[in-house]
């Protein structure tokens, strides 16, 4: 009888054995409040190293499984799973929570704005109680002087002179984080700006296997730009006759906290074998594992420029639980609303603890001249240098296809997709839509083409990018690109210049909605209103990467140091120096105080005093632009605020307890409050199914010691709104006075008919004549 194995035999026995392998991911597991009884950090690792231990044949496949031990604000761990491990640690106790990561969940969002809200640079006034002019925040702040912002993110590129740290204060006492080294990055890269800079790249290679040097750097320098471009516009340092491209936004680059030091976080990277210009991409765990460092370092602000492609519940999402952690130690956390929009439901980051920033227009423009052989001038967008002079033949990319390509594929201008026999020396109409912008341009040089239209589909409206095209290029709003199309098809030989772009400030009407913008209503919890706010998010001029060219392209080799971009990346920086200025000058504000202000001050009016509008014309609603356009001199004296502490959003998740995954975690009463009752500055409620609902709120006096405040309002139409009481007096500073709320519909029956699928909108305030504290209200009947 023959005594070996036969191979098949042996493949069988490997078969569970490669199946488990196969089977394991990367799982985020959360504990409760309290690390045990445990104090030492080391302590807190080997009681989550032996959680493992308990689902693991041994201790040191334990230890090979851990991927990150949270043991700051956070107490988790990121570990390598099969789905039957992470069933059995999610039946132990102290277990809270136990979910798998998704590598495609997080994704990055992506002068003249500061100086359009007014916190330019120039001869400072001297500060009292009350602002004379929005220029006096950032010198009573001391343009962020001794605030830390985490900037989690890309990485930093350090030599842009946006960091330089001439000038700069002493590293804040408070400061315990590090400065990691890697390739491309050593201690001497950070400085009096940039004092401490970490990576987390743990769970990307786990998915991807190792990073491809080639590719980033496995260290916190910044390949992709995006990073660079949103520290720098939190609190870049003042750089004058910045420009991008050979003069376009030609000014004085600063970001909002110019003195504010600066954390770096990265942990969003390239993704493998793909252009940079489609995205890196930022890994759950990795994330957590940043933000339970930036807890330790002492950060005062986090801006997160991250989101995701659809609203995820606050148990499976990353930034939601890093997130309520930063706001136990008072730690104020800016996020991107998305840029999923104009779709509506498709906003991330709607955690109520978090300020979700949407994106909006301001008042430069990029005007790129196209003139019709007809003669009709139409003004276009663009930073692009180049110019065609001579008329040159127009064309719709619909009509030159390459053979065998689809006509609804080419007048999309996709790679490979015109034939250069119809295209050679021709200006090309392209329509926007798949594919990015700066590719299609790409493919009409490619065939041959002397110049690009890029044409906004229904869908964009009137929203314009300015992109730095490879030949010469404008852009169109949806009307003006139908009006090229009409030349096109009424004349015989149409033909087409280009002239030369330049940058008009004072651009009338502005602000506007950002047609990419993602909306509300909030679908993890329509009673908290989202998003909170809006900034300028389009066409912002910024530091940029030595690493990565403009557009990101790999045939595009231009090297710039400062770069136009838009998204609600941008717009999120914005508010995150925002709050860092208010840090400064109330340092004893919660950050839910520091939200309240932020949100209570906003604007909903442009430059002309009409209301703010979305890309195609209609005025904006709250699920678009929130509480308004943030105005940042306004913010620090709000007059009152609503606060809310950390006990409150325990309170606030009892609430929203759907499975008694928090009753069990927090001892939830019975019957907790309803989740619009959480003390916010805006009030939305989903789904009355009474005639009335009385909400409950409270404000902390913040302005003068002896104040009345009267309560006005505008109710949503078929809606009664009424404050009790209406008249709030106080005689101290930091007294709080509540109120109740009533919304009451006039004719219910009627109102469930209008409001069945829909929400009707309106706002209140609360002033004293000098103070405007403003919330808008969102509601609807079920």
């Amino acid at each position: 009888m023959n005594n070996q194995i036969s191979p098949f035999f042996l493949l069988l026995l490997l078969l569970p054995l490669w199946a488990s392998c196969a089977d394991r991911k990367v799982y985020i597991v959360h504990f409760g409040e309290q690390h045990n009884g445990y104090k030492t950090l080391h302590e807190i690792e080997e009681t989550h190293v032996s959680s493992l231990s308990s689902i693991k044949e041994t201790e040191e496949e334990a230890r090979n499984s851990l991927l990150y031990s949270y043991k700051h604000g956070i107490n988790g761990l990121a570990a390598l799973l099969t789905p039957e491990e992470a069933s059995k640690l999610s039946e132990m106790d102290g277990v809270v929570s136990v979910y798998a990561s998704n590598p495609t969940k997080y994704s990055l969002q992506t002068t003249r704005s500061w100086e359009f809200v007014g916190l330019d640079e120039g001869e400072e006034p001297k500060w009292n109680h009350h602002f004379k002019t929005e220029r006096e925040l950032p010198l009573k702040a001391g343009y962020g002087k001794g605030v830390i912002v985490g900037v989690l993110d890309s990485g930093v590129w350090p030599e842009s002179k946006s960091f330089s740290d001439e000038g700069m204060g002493t590293i804040p006492k408070l400061w315990k984080g590090i400065c990691q080294t890697g390739p491309g990055f050593n201690s001497s890269h950070c400085n009096k700006k940039i004092i401490g800079a970490r990576y987390y790249v743990k769970g990307f290679e786990t998915y991807y296997g190792r990073l491809n040097a080639t590719e980033d750097f496995r260290s916190p320098r910044d390949v992709d730009g995006h990073g660079t471009h949103t520290a720098s516009t939190v609190a870049g340092r003042v750089v004058h006759n910045a420009s991008a491209y050979g003069g376009f936004a030609a000014g004085t680059a600063s970001g909002g906290a110019p003195l504010a030091h600066l954390a770096i976080y990265k942990a969003c990277w390239a993704i493998p074998n793909q252009e940079k210009a489609n995205g890196n991409t930022c890994f759950e765990e990795d994330m957590l594992a940043a933000i339970d460092d930036a807890i330790a370092d002492g950060v005062h602000v986090l801006s997160v420029s991250i989101g995701t492609t659809e609203p995820i519940t606050y148990d499976q999402d990353g930034l939601a639980i890093g997130a309520f952690r930063a706001i136990k130690k008072n730690i104020v956390m800016a996020c991107a609303a998305g840029n999923s929009g104009p779709a509506p439901s498709t906003l991330s980051n709607p955690a109520p603890w978090i300020i979700t920033v949407g994106a909006s227009t301001l008042d430069r423009a990029f005007l790129g001249p196209l003139v019709l052989g007809n003669g009709i001038k139409i003004m276009g967008q663009t930073v692009t240098p180049g110019k065609l002079d001579k008329a040159h033949p127009l064309v719709y990319a619909g009509d030159v296809a390459a053979h065998g390509v689809l006509r609804n594929q080419t007048n999309q201008c996709l790679p490979n997709s015109l034939s250069p026999k119809k295209v050679k020396g021709k200006i090309v109409l392209c329509i926007r839509g798949a594919g990015t912008r700066i590719e299609k341009g790409m493919e009409v040089r490619r065939a041959g083409g002397a110049g690009f239209i890029l044409g906004n589909s229904k869908a964009y409206g009137n929203d314009i990018p300015a992109d730095a095209h490879v030949l010469p290029a404008t852009a169109l709003g949806y009307n003006d690109a139908l009006k090229v199309l009409k030349y096109i098809r009424s004349t015989k030989n149409p033909t087409a210049i280009i002239e030369k772009a330049h940058t008009l400030l004072r651009h009338t009407p502005a602000p506007s909605m950002a047609s990419f913008t993602s909306r509300g209503p909030n679908t993890v919890d329509p009673n908290i209103l989202k998003p909170d706010i809006t900034a300028p998010g389009v066409n912002i001029l910024a530091a940029w990467s030595g690493g990565s060219s403009p557009t990101k392209l790999s045939s595009d080799h231009r090297i710039v140091e400062y770069n136009i971009e838009s998204g609600t990346s941008m717009a999120t920086p914005h508010v995150a120096a925002t709050a860092a200025l208010l840090k400064a000058i109330h340092p004893t504000w919660s950050s839910a105080a520091i939200r309240s202000a932020i949100m209570t001050t906003a604007w909903t009016k442009n430059n002309e005093g009409n209301p703010i509008t979305d890309s195609f014309g209609k005025i904006a609603d709250p699920f678009q632009l929130g509480s308004g356009h943030f105005r940042p001199a306004k913010a620090a004296d709000p007059g009152l605020v609503y606060d809310a502490s950390f006990k409150d959003y325990v309170q606030y998740l009892c609430g929203y307890d759907h499975d008694g995954t928090h009753k069990k975690r927090f001892g939830c009463p019975k019957k907790p409050e309803p989740t619009y009752n959480l003390n916010y500055p805006s009030i939305a409620v989903s789904k009355i199914k009474e005639t009335a609902v009385i909400i409950k709120r409270s404000v902390t006096n913040v302005g003068d010691e002896n104040s009345i405040y009267f309560f006005t309002a505008k109710p949503p139409f078929g809606f009664s709104i009424e404050a009790s009481p209406s008249v709030l007096y106080f005689d101290r500073i930091d007294q709080k006075k509540s109120f109740n709320i009533t919304v009451r519909a006039r004719n219910f029956g009627m109102a469930k008919k209008i409001y069945k699928d829909d929400y009707a909108f309106g706002w209140y305030t609360w002033t004293d004549n000098y103070h405007y504290v403003r919330s808008p209200i969102a509601v609807s009947v079920g």
